[in-house]
């Protein structure tokens, strides 16, 4: 049985240097100040659990270790290697784990927590107020964040990123919520958060609430840089911008007869940079950009992550190298459109969607919304669809799903780092299983299994900028976890057998988590 116990508790800042191996770093305090001795004997002193015969891959992408061991203290990593490298001390619990494979927990670095994975939580699609009002649902969310955080760990993911989300996401940061297995007594820590707080947008929002925004809107430079600026001063772990092409007015398709011109919105999005910039300490731009122009304007403004493909048409040789140049992750999200087309399909064909949740992570309500989308047959985002034009959509997400693909062929070729990222809260981007699916599309496009294990661990961590703590099996880390039935660096379908899940040391059966199927 689980249960969940919330708890506040300061969000601490760690810098590199925190994650120095106890054990080293005590020796060296004890030479120059024999006082510390107490202190770093009473750490010795804590129980140490050795992980052993597993097949290690550590997330750094050096070469797996063959019966590894792992030594873990107060939920932190003392030591990761081989059986010579880290000898288990006297005493120490042994837990068995031969015939697996260890890795890091995943990490899935574009979430959104007041989204559900269904229509309720995106009302300008699938419009389903009449049965689910969007307040309630968006306040159920913020409520029952544990049913959130028991799918991701249940699915092996340890932490996530919100990158788009309404002010009360940063308290998730916060969150101290424990999920909490009775049989065993085991308390859980819910996965890491880093947030980026509401989104700024030239485009109208559409999904605010009377006193809460989930979009800040700007129409002119001061409009833009006070956006920003309130980001900033709420110390957000980033700011996100929501660059959606402005239709290009000499071609007469313009969305607002009076709305900005392409160079407007460009002018705002580099202030908006520079405010970022600016702050202190800086703040990392996040960007939405899913054609080449306005990715290219977003590169040149100094975008850290930009959270979706190019989409529109084939990265060339100056995106590539404007990529280079700012130091950016390319976030992907091959599923995210697809996924919201195959609700409309169901809907338009009346036809039971399959749900794809191998381990039984997702929760009972948010299943049964899932199941009942032919219901919504009649809705207009629906019902404006002939047969027609529904085969020729899926022949336009086929095309676009073909420039996605080549495109992050290009990303890895030209060494760019690439994330995983699901745009979880999505209809049908489930949270915590979206990963799977996410993962088996970057390698069917091209990425190796090790690449795609890197996007989901290290280079995960780098998005977040949390990889001075989480992202790969190293001393000093926190101890975040997967065990799995099956050799990921062969096929990351292998990430379909999760076996068990460790946040912080404390390792679980995911079938402790599941809520079956």
């Amino acid at each position: 049985m689980i249960r969940f116990q919330r708890r506040a508790r300061p969000r601490a800042s760690w810098p590199a240097a925190a994650f120095v191996p106890v054990r080293l770093l005590c020796a060296g305090l004890v030479a120059f100040s024999p006082g510390v001795a107490g202190a770093c004997s009473s750490h010795s002193a804590m129980p140490v659990t050795a992980y052993v015969g597993a097949t290690l891959i550590d997330g750094t992408g050096a070469e797996a270790i063959a019966g590894g061991v792992m030594l873990v203290r107060d939920g932190r990593l003392e030591c990761v290697g081989t059986a010579d490298e880290c000898p288990v001390p006297a005493g120490a619990e042994r837990i068995d784990l031969t015939g697996s494979w260890v890795t890091p927990g995943l990490i899935d670095a574009h979430v959104h927590y007041a989204q559900t994975g269904w229509a309720d939580g995106r009302p300008d699609g699938m419009d389903v107020t009449d049965r689910y009002r969007y307040d309630e649902v968006v306040a159920a969310q913020r409520r029952d964040v544990s049913r959130t955080y028991r799918s991701y760990l249940c699915a092996g993911v340890t932490a996530t990123f919100d990158v788009g989300g309404f002010p009360w996401s940063w308290e998730l940061r916060d969150d101290d919520t424990q999920v909490t297995i009775r049989a065993g007594g085991l308390r859980l820590p819910a996965p890491h958060v880093a947030a980026a707080g509401p989104l700024l947008t030239w485009v109208p929002a559409r999904m605010s609430l009377p006193a809460e925004q989930v979009m800040i809107h700007f129409r002119s430079e001061q409009q833009a840089r006070d956006a920003a600026h309130y980001i900033a001063a709420n110390g957000s772990d980033a700011l996100k911008v929501w660059f959606l092409t402005v239709p290009d007015r000499a071609g007469g398709a313009a969305a607002e007869p009076d709305g900005p011109s392409r160079q407007q919105v460009d002018a705002w999005v580099a202030a908006i940079a520079e405010q970022a910039a600016a702050a202190e300490p800086p703040l990392p731009l996040i960007v939405h950009a899913t054609s080449l122009r306005e990715a290219k304007v977003a590169l040149r403004a100094g975008a850290r992550v930009l959270v979706h493909s190019v989409q529109d048409t084939l990265v060339d040789e100056e995106f590539l190298a404007l990529a280079r140049e700012a130091g950016a992750i390319y976030t992907p999200t091959l599923g995210v459109g697809e996924n919201w087309w195959a609700m409309a399909r169901a809907a338009f064909f009346r036809e039971t969607p399959a749900i794809d949740d191998p381990n039984g992570c997702v929760d009972p309500a948010t299943r049964a919304k899932v199941l009942s989308t032919p219901e919504y047959h009649d809705r207009p985002y629906v019902a404006r669809f002939t047969t027609e034009q529904v085969a020729a959509r899926d022949a336009a997400i086929a095309r676009r799903n073909e420039i996605m693909a080549e495109n992050l062929r290009r990303v890895i070729q030209a060494d760019i780092p690439v994330a995983l990222g699901t745009d979880a809260g999505n209809p049908f981007t489930l949270h915590g299983v979206s990963v799977y699916a996410e993962m088996e599309r970057m390698q069917r496009a091209g990425m190796t299994p090790p690449q795609v294990l890197l996007a989901a661990t290290r280079n995960a961590a780098r998005a977040m900028a949390r990889a001075a703590e989480i992202g790969t099996l190293e001393a000093g880390k926190v101890a975040d976890f997967i065990v799995l039935g099956a050799d990921p660096l062969r096929d990351v379908a292998a990430f379909r057998s999760v076996q068990r899940v460790a946040r912080a040391g404390v390792l679980v059966p995911v079938t402790a988590l599941s809520y079956g199927r």
